[in-house]
């Protein structure tokens, strides 16, 4: 069996030429020859321009078909480009995760006049204000779609509340709607964190959970996506997710794997939350990028042995899908963190070249940025390659030191070849003595970087002495894998 490893597809920052899902389609073939076995795809819906990254969501029915908020393409290109980028992809042994954003609408088509009181933005359980008449963008009407696929429309009753009143126009505000409250079991980060952006929707309005389903069985029928990224859990009842994600499966008839983002460095709350869903899906490991973050950015005074410590993919590994950065983390973004470069080729490694989690290989790091001049991350081709040939059997940690950690997978008989040793450092580099086991003993090994020059001999009792240079990271393999290792794009 192959070891999965994804690729989140896209970034914040692409152009809006309508070219991306014939871009996708086209990489489809050497994804696959590279080793990627899922590509996370942007949300693909119709947002408020057709500028908009896909998270502005006006009409999840509209995947580039209506003309509508000025377009009928999206930022991406056509529903029908879509669709045959997903048929491509599949075709090519790649599977597809569609980005589900159902928190919020955007971009409404109709004001209402309907009565609010405000909360305070920094603890949403402390209103500021009482009752008033506010002017709001409510109502979802989607004329351009004119009642196909379905003929719901939205208005205030399905929505708790927003931040913008068309009559005050004032700043830096959130209205909750008379008569309605914010769901209690979502995360308390200031104090409760339902409201996130643009008219919350009400995810305890049975005319909203019916129509909600009714579109996600829908949407998989009508695209043929193999599973599901869930955008910004933590601000949706945690009760919703269990329930729909059972209710598409059974309805279904397929598993459809699911991966939420529950933006939260605290390993607690990740847990909790996976109780609460009670394992319908699995979690982005946020707190394993903060370990990365700050490790890139202490250099050498970050202690190497803690870096897996109060992650998801040391207390949960089957429910980690591991990152090191994404669209959100990237500069300008609301929760930037992005990873330092120079350590980013030893946060792959650490992804990429472990046994637990299913990785997640950022877009912008294997083929760089030119908008914000980011570099690609050097031999990350390599890594994801290594991973899918070679990285596989009992895995050996050597996370004992603050500055030089490594670990070995010891192969296995259904992958030729494979067994790998990884040595890192954040300080100067150095050695470790490691076990490979006496099946190789005697046999060379070679650093698939180049960082390393000279081989290390497995002796007799089966251990080799592998280094890394400072600040960087060795993976040493056998020789014949090195001819198997190009990578061509």
């Amino acid at each position: 069996m192959t070891n999965e490893t994804m690729m989140q597809y896209f970034e914040w920052y692409l152009p809006n030429d309508g070219l991306w899902w014939k871009r996708c389609a086209a990489k489809a073939e050497s994804l696959h020859d590279l080793g990627i076995t899922q590509v996370w795809l942007p949300p693909a819906y119709k947002g408020t321009c057709q500028d908009d990254v896909g998270y502005g969501v006006y009409d999840m029915y509209d995947l580039g078909e209506f003309d509508q908020k000025g377009t009928v393409r999206t930022k991406y290109g056509t529903k029908e480009e879509y669709i045959e980028a997903i048929k491509t992809l599949q075709a090519a042994g790649v599977r597809v995760f569609a980005d589900i954003v159902l928190n919020h609408r955007m971009g409404g088509d109709e004001t209402e006049e309907i009565t609010a009181v405000t909360d305070s933005p920094e603890d949403r359980n402390q209103q500021i204000g009482g009752v008033q008449k506010v002017k709001v963008w409510s109502k979802f009407t989607f004329p351009g779609r004119n009642g196909k696929y379905s003929d719901f429309t939205w208005n205030h009753t399905h929505f708790t509340g927003t931040d913008w009143d068309e009559n005050s126009k004032a700043e830096d505000m959130i209205f909750r709607f008379t008569g309605k409250h914010w769901e209690p079991d979502v995360d308390p980060e200031r104090g409760n964190f339902d409201y996130l952006m643009g008219m919350n929707v009400d995810m305890d309005n049975p005319e909203v959970i019916r129509e909600t389903a009714k579109w996600l069985l829908w949407y998989v029928n009508e695209t043929g996506v193999d599973g599901l990224r869930l955008d910004a859990v933590k601000h949706i009842s945690f009760l919703f997710y269990r329930d729909l994600l059972a209710g598409l499966r059974r309805d279904s008839g397929k598993a459809f794997p699911a991966v939420g983002e529950y933006w939260s460095g605290e390993i607690d709350r990740l847990k909790y939350y996976l109780d609460m869903v009670e394992n319908e899906m699995s979690l982005f490991d946020v707190a394993l990028h903060y370990n990365f973050y700050h490790a890139s950015c202490s250099n050498d005074e970050y202690s190497m042995k803690t870096i897996f410590d109060n992650t998801l993919v040391k207390e949960r590994p089957e429910k980690a899908v591991t990152f090191v950065d994404n669209h959100d983390t990237q500069y300008g973004q609301s929760l930037q963190s992005f990873v330092e470069d120079w350590f980013k080729q030893l946060a792959y490694a650490m992804i990429l070249l472990r046994q637990d989690g299913i990785p997640c290989v950022f877009y912008t790091d294997y083929y760089g940025n030119p908008a914000q001049n980011r570099p690609l991350v050097p031999n990350l081709g390599k890594l994801i390659k290594i991973r899918s040939r070679y990285a596989y059997g009992e895995q050996m940690d050597y996370l004992d030191d603050d500055h030089v950690i490594g670990w070995v997978r010891r192969g296995d008989m259904e992958h030729p070849g494979s067994g790998v040793a990884v040595v890192l450092s954040n300080g100067e580099g150095g050695t470790k003595r490691m076990e490979m086991g006496t099946a190789f003993a005697g046999k060379e090994f070679h650093d698939a970087l180049g960082i390393c020059q000279e081989p290390v001999v497995i002796g007799e009792d089966g251990f080799g002495a592998f280094s890394a240079e400072g600040r960087s990271v060795s993976v040493w393999v056998l020789p014949d894998a090195f001819e198997d290792l190009v990578v061509n794009e």
